[in-house]
């Protein structure tokens, strides 16, 4: 009798537990794709992180044994979460708009490597750099920060994600026809602010790399060949390091900060950052500066300039990738 009723009791535990750990792996199966929409919300990798574990709480606390698309009712609640975050960061932002860089996604190999070839010697980890990264670059993150909340979320989960105009407009509470305009809007800022058409990841890198060499020799001319004439370099150096922030728009203008910035010897290694070829600074193993370069046509059009300590800390590269750095 007392075993029957042990078995009475068990059998209900065991199925809640199969319950929670189908919701589990139904939520790692979608994290990914939560992720990358957080991240292009936010901009931010570690807020972005937030983001997917607030989903899943409210994943773990909600009945969805009516939810017929699962992976679809995730995108709009984190998309949801991600709007609120954005709506209360307006108040507490640290860093001028004008000077902030979105946090980067880095790899790491050997220039062949990095663009396309055949060893991929990534960074600890390639799929979530994927996921994350590749498909979005810096300047685009940079011109969704100038969007309203619900414009950014109306453009990042319809043109991106493919999220319909019913779904968000329930999410921004308003008509679908209202959401498709505040999608509209953002779509055209986008547009006017694209920096043009990019050659493939190769000629990129030869461009990032010939800027470099230049830089390195003192070579004026040089820089100016590969600088875009309106080219914008943005430097955010965080909280601990504001000094260092700032906007510069110019070719000369540009040309004088890269070879002040020659002057100072360092070990460099070459990576990649949201897909476009990039170099880390490293002193003493540790990152201290990270520069982005965006390219169109056969030219330099955007620097973006991470050198906010708090932030290279969590760029994620082990001590044997810093420790390929060279001079």
């Amino acid at each position: 009798m007392d075993v029957d009723a042990d078995a009475d009791v068990e059998e209900p535990v065991r199925g809640v537990r199969g319950e929670e750990e189908l919701l589990a792996r139904r939520f790692d199966a979608d994290r990914g794709r939560l992720r990358a929409v957080a991240y292009r919300m936010l901009g931010s990798l570690s807020e972005a992180e937030d983001a997917v574990q607030e989903t899943w709480f409210k994943l773990s606390r909600a009945d969805v044994s009516g939810v017929r698309n699962l992976s679809g009712w995730l995108t709009t609640v984190v998309g949801r979460v991600c709007l609120d975050m954005l709506r209360s960061r307006g108040s507490r932002r640290e860093t001028p708009l004008e000077y902030y860089v979105p946090d980067p996604v880095v790899r790491i190999g050997d220039t062949a490597d990095v663009f396309g070839a055949t060893d991929t010697s990534a960074a600890s980890d390639p799929e979530r750099a994927a996921e994350l990264g590749e498909s979005v670059g810096l300047a685009l993150l940079v011109v969704l920060e100038t969007l309203s909340p619900a414009e950014r979320l109306a453009f990042v989960l319809h043109d991106m994600f493919a999220v319909s105009f019913d779904e968000i407009a329930e999410v921004v509470d308003r008509s679908p026809a209202a959401t498709r305009q505040l999608a509209s809007r953002a779509r055209r800022r986008v547009r006017d602010a694209s920096p043009g058409p990019a050659p493939d990841a190769r000629r990129r890198r030869e461009v990032a790399d010939a800027f470099l060499t230049a830089a390195n020799g003192g070579d004026f001319d040089g820089l100016l060949a590969v600088l875009d004439p309106d080219v914008v370099l943005r430097a955010d150096g965080g909280r601990l390091m504001a000094g260092t922030s700032k906007l510069v728009r110019g070719a000369e203008t540009v040309v004088a900060q890269a070879l002040a910035y020659s002057r100072f010897r360092k070990a460099v290694l070459r990576v990649v950052a949201n897909g476009e070829p990039a170099v880390l600074s490293v002193v003493d193993g540790r990152p201290t500066a990270l520069m982005v370069f965006t390219v169109a046509g056969d030219r330099i059009v955007q620097l973006h300039i991470l050198t906010d300590p708090e932030r290279l800390a969590t760029l994620g590269l082990t001590e044997e990738e810093l420790a390929r750095a060279k001079y």
